[in-house]
């Protein structure tokens, strides 16, 4: 309880005892004092202007009142442009918003905008130039940058030039606390690169093109790359849990489950419009942030696994097959569409979309027949509403116009399935029954380089698809379908495989779609296509029953079966194998080789990697404890024009002849190496022979014994027989008898 002074009166207070000027206060003033709000949050500074008169003055406002207006509100008396004492602007102008937020999307939005051929707007806010002043970061008398001279960076694709000039694929490998880079040397051990003690905190990501390697820590994401593989960039987003980049390398999304606390001694790349944010936008090259965002939803708090998972899959922000647009869903309302790099919303709004479940960009850049505008091209899905059927959709952007819409009826799920080219996509759509008791499943196929999106629908499956995938580059396509209730069951369903591809067409026309055959009563779950096309592996992957894996050519060379010679299939079986735990499939850049591991992140069992070769021969297998994970290194785009690619693919008979010589001369090479290793090893036998005898003769003439006693011992002998000593030998003889054999049977 606070002490009570109201006994006291005015007069027992003597001035001589109590003066308030000589109390020492600062103390309290410093802990307790109230910061006002200044005021200036609403205020920007524009600057790089064109300087004017007092004429032209107000058509500059009204110029700059339209791009201004493009981000809040303002007008044009809350714009002060000072002018110079010769009668012309200073080229920089103060300007009000209605709205703190409506500066910092200024800010934001506006800066580095061009003016005009010669001027370019830059926007900062008068807080942040008045903060910098204040803290001396600003000289106030003007000296030219330093300009640094130049040094040669490492060129960070040179993983594509193999020394060896095998075309080696890496790989890297996260065992126990331990990350390395290796080259793969398909049966032999795999060549370390760089291996390194604590590179990461908890996981390892290469980025699409294999440029960048990434490692998440808990003060953010770092990139790694070139031959030394030295730090390249720097992400502080605290506590990050999960990372995305851009198909092409330029940006990179970061998630973390605890919204962004900026502490009062501020932040070395992000500001306090990020506080509270869970994703943030970066640009690799500047490693500079461009925009933060809230999560739409908190995840379910149930454990510690649930709660670095967002509720909604990864990643919540998807990328257009450019760079140029990144999309965010906000699910069952809209979809919101931003520009790059300057993270503006597509024509200041959201797509609305009513009841939208999911989108997809198309993976490719898609020239549609007829249509000869820039655009890119997304799918979405809505159910049911009402009286409302289904819908997919299909827009092109920017325009945002629907260029084809289906409408679909009993519609329990759909997923949405593109084409490596983006020419096809597969609406997978779960139907149901009136009852809603038993579901199947159709497959809507759009097809989107034809003229008018024309729309397929293969019908002749029965039963839920539980997996489909495209052949990369194909018109090919495998489905996993199963006649059991989908969801968690003690015991895997058993499923099936089945394989379609077109009929064969006049010309370069695609035929229907058609059902080549199906492989029943499996427990496959899993389908992995080589990245050439062509060949694909089914697998039973995460389950404890069983580790299946199957190889498959589709293009094989024989005779096709009667039913299906008017396929543009010819499927064979080329390999079967098994690894017991497999929870991981992937194939390398190449097409050439597939690795599987068991992964000690989802059990401890067997932990380890096989290889395999495209044919489904297992090359190597090494069980590694505390296995983690494995990832094969992507490759960029290749630099070969389609007709180039045409030229090497019809003399690939020429070039096989010269890869086979190299690798019988290499192998041979090997063969040499050892057997001069084996004579090494046995010259360095004769040698320890030549020293050890030294030592021996050393000590026989020490202790005075014959150089060589065996010598000697002959003569002796020699010497006795000539003098008629011979010597007396005595010989035993053994003789054996037989008196009785008895046979005796033993059940």
């Amino acid at each position: 309880m606070a002490p009570s002074f109201d006994h006291l009166r005015d007069e027992d207070l003597d001035d001589e005892d109590f003066d308030v000027d000589e109390v020492d206060i600062s103390d309290l003033r410093e802990k307790y004092e109230v910061q006002l709000d200044e005021g200036y949050d609403t205020f920007v500074v524009v600057d790089g202007l064109p300087s004017v008169d007092e004429e032209t003055k107000p058509k500059l406002i009204k110029f700059l009142l339209k791009k201004l207006n493009t981000v809040g509100r303002t007008s044009a008396d809350a714009i002060y442009m000072p002018m110079g004492d010769d009668g012309m602007s200073l080229r920089f102008a103060f300007v009000e918003y209605s709205s703190p937020a409506e500066a910092a999307a200024a800010v934001r939005q506006l800066n580095f905008t061009p003016l005009d051929k010669k001027n370019i707007m830059r926007v900062n806010k008068l807080t942040d130039i008045d903060r910098y002043g204040r803290e001396g970061r600003i000289d106030e008398q003007y000296t030219p940058p330093k300009i640094e001279e130049f040094q040669e960076k490492e060129h960070l694709r040179s993983f594509m030039a193999d020394p060896s000039g095998r075309g080696r694929d890496q790989f890297v490998m996260f065992r126990g606390e331990t990350v390395g880079v290796f080259w793969n040397n398909e049966k032999d051990q795999p060549e370390n690169v760089v291996d390194r003690q604590q590179w990461t905190e908890t996981f390892i990501q290469w980025s699409p093109q294999g440029t960048y390697l990434t490692s998440v820590h808990a003060q953010g994401v770092l990139l790694w790359g070139g031959a030394s593989w030295s730090r390249l960039r720097r992400f502080p987003h605290p506590f990050v849990n999960l990372v995305a980049f851009s198909p092409n390398e330029n940006y990179l999304v970061t998630w973390s489950n605890r919204p962004i606390s900026i502490p009062d001694s501020g932040h070395p790349s992000l500001s306090l419009d990020d506080d509270g944010k869970n994703y943030v936008i970066w640009d690799i090259e500047t490693a500079k942030p461009l925009r933060s965002f809230a999560q739409q939803d908190t995840p379910a708090a149930e454990g510690d696994a649930a709660k670095k998972q967002p509720k909604f899959p990864w990643p919540a922000f998807k990328w257009s097959a450019d760079d140029k647009y990144v999309a965010r869903l906000n699910q069952g309302t809209s979809i919101s569409v931003y520009e790059l790099p300057k993270m503006n919303l597509l024509d200041k709004t959201a797509i609305k979309i009513d009841g939208v479940m999911d989108f997809e960009w198309a993976p490719a850049s898609v020239r549609r027949d007829g249509v000869k505008t820039y655009e890119q091209l997304f799918c979405f899905w809505t159910p049911e509403i009402g009286s409302n059927p289904a819908r997919v959709g299909l827009m092109s952007i920017p325009s945002k116009q629907i260029v084809r819409s289906l409408n679909l009826f009993s519609v329990s799920d759909a997923k949405l399935h593109w084409q490596s080219d983006g020419a096809y996509i597969c609406v997978k759509v779960d139907r149901h029954s009136k009852s809603k008791k038993s579901q199947a499943t159709t497959l809507e196929i759009f097809r989107v380089k034809e003229k008018g999106v024309p729309v397929e629908v293969v019908d002749t499956v029965k039963d839920t698809v539980i997996n489909f995938a495209w052949e990369p580059k194909g018109d090919r396509f495998v489905i996993i379908t199963t006649t059991e209730p989908v969801g968690a069951t003690a015991v895997p369903p058993k499923t099936a495989a089945s394989f379609f591809c077109p009929e064969k067409a006049k010309g370069n026309a695609v035929g229907n779609f058609k059902h080549l055959r199906t492989l029943e009563k499996k427990n496959h779950n899993a389908i992995y296509w080589s990245p050439k096309g062509r060949f694909v592996a089914i697998a039973t992957v995460g389950n404890q029953q069983g580790a299946d894996l199957e190889f498959y050519d589709l293009d094989f060379e024989g005779e096709k079966p009667e039913g299906e010679k008017d396929m543009t299939a010819n499927l064979q079986l080329m390999n079967m194998s098994e690894h017991y735990g497999m929870t991981d499939v992937e194939w390398d850049p190449s097409g050439r080789y597939l690795a599987t591991w068991a992964s000690a992140w989802k059990h401890s069992m067997e932990n380890g990697y096989h290889v395999y070769d495209f044919r489904g021969e297992l090359l190597r297998e090494e069980p590694i404890e505390k296995f983690k994970q494995f990832s094969w290194r992507p490759r960029p785009p290749t630099l070969l024009s389609k007709d180039e690619q045409k030229t090497i693919r019809k003399n690939l008979r020429e070039y096989s002849r010269v890869f086979e010589q190299e690798d019988t001369e290499r192998i041979s090479s090997a063969d040499v190496a050892v057997v001069e290793a084996r004579r090494q090893l046995l010259l360095e036998w004769y040698s320890w022979r030549e020293n050890v005898e030294e030592e021996l003769s050393e000590e026989r003439a020490a202790l005075g014994l014959p150089e060589n006693p065996v010598e000697e011992l002959l003569k002796e002998k020699t010497e006795a027989a000539a003098h008629g000593e011979a010597e007396e030998q005595v010989v035993e003889e053994i003789m054996e008898e037989v008196l009785e054999e008895s046979e005796e049977v033993v059940n």
